[in-house]
């Protein structure tokens, strides 16, 4: 068996990464210099398999730094310091810098060569996690494989069944918490009624909180 790389080790190398500017091996040069982002240790239970950095968090350095963090973390029911330990919590994208905007100011999707150059390295640097939180049809597809079927809707429709799969780690698919997906939320009201009930019952298991967010004495 292969040993698990160290994850130290192994984000210090990423966040030197500049294939998409130097090398390309898919479209235009990233039209920026890189910022590789991602939070974790060898240690963390909870993976946010999310999609890649948005303006504000190429800014600032900081996974998540805007309002979709602020959502993502109201889902969760985690303060900022808990939803920021690296020892718990790693944030590991499909894309590691922010990958540019269309002609119509939205981001583009996250450049194929992070996921085939880093992922499976960094997944095995992650030996305790418990559940991988997929982050939007991007990561859903890399990591179900066959199983992300009829889209992000479908496939997030189907998280009993994903969830209670005897995979490890667990598994369960959200949809992207960008202010874009408001009209998605509305529609499918299921997701906040019966998804996210479950989704903070097994975070605050996880972090051993209260129903109020807060450790437990």
């Amino acid at each position: 068996m292969q040993p698990s790389p160290d994850f130290e080790e192994l984000a210090r190398t990423l966040r030197a990464c500049r294939i998409c500017r130097d090398m390309p091996r898919y479209g235009a040069v990233l039209p920026h210099e890189p910022r590789p982002i991602l939070q974790g240790s060898a240690t963390a239970r909870l993976c946010i398999a999310s999609q890649a950095p948005g303006t504000r968090a190429h800014a600032s350095g900081i996974p998540f730094d805007d309002r979709s963090g602020a959502r993502l973390r109201e889902w969760l029911g985690l303060d900022m310091t808990a939803f920021y330990d690296a020892s718990r919590v790693a944030i590991v994208p499909m894309g590691f810098c922010f990958p540019g905007q269309d002609a119509k100011g939205g981001d583009l999707g996250p450049r194929r060569e992070c996921a085939e150059t880093w992922r499976q390295p960094l997944f095995r640097a992650l030996p305790d996690l418990d559940l991988v939180l997929l982050i939007g049809q991007y990561a859903q597809a890399w990591h179900l494989g066959d199983g992300f079927q009829d889209g992000l809707t479908g496939t997030v429709r189907r998280w009993r069944e994903i969830l209670a799969s005897p995979q490890k780690p667990r598994i369960l698919p959200l949809p992207h918490p960008s202010w874009r997906n408001n009209g998605w939320l509305k529609t499918n009201s299921w997701f906040e009624e019966e998804l996210l009930p479950v989704l903070r019952s097994e975070i605050r298991s996880m972090f051993e909180l209260d129903h109020t967010g807060a450790r437990k004495a």
